[in-house]
């Protein structure tokens, strides 16, 4: 996201911000244990789902592989439904790692939880 921690692995590979918007509300957003800088974790689910905030951004297809390559598990990348019905490729998390993670889905979004929580 821009302005945090790891936003310069993106416009290292010439990331171009586009907008932020929200998922579909069939989406939990955890906080992930084990990693620093702290980072999230977006899981669709069937039930009790929520619409998280979330930023676009546009990688140049030459650069695409070596971001993707670069993502540590359980994250990684899948298809993302937006609220408008429109699907982007974007980051998700393994549903394994939820298991001892936090919800934080009630804060809309990652920016909202870093700060009222840390």
């Amino acid at each position: 996201m821009k302005d945090l921690p790891l936003n310069p692995q993106l416009t290292a590979l010439d990331g171009k911000f586009m907008e932020a918007t929200q998922t579909s509300p069939d989406y939990k957003l955890f906080k992930l244990n084990g990693f620093i800088p702290p980072r999230p974790g977006l899981l669709r689910v069937v039930e009790n789902g929520s619409a998280i905030g979330l930023e676009i951004w546009q990688i140049p297809l030459k650069n695409y592989g070596e971001f993707v390559a670069s993502i540590p598990a359980p994250l990684g990348f899948g298809t993302l439904k937006l609220a408008d019905g429109s699907l982007v490729q974007g980051f998700m998390c393994e549903a394994y790692a939820t298991l001892d993670a936090v919800d934080i889905s009630r804060y809309g979004n990652w920016r909202n939880y870093l700060k009222e929580s840390l």
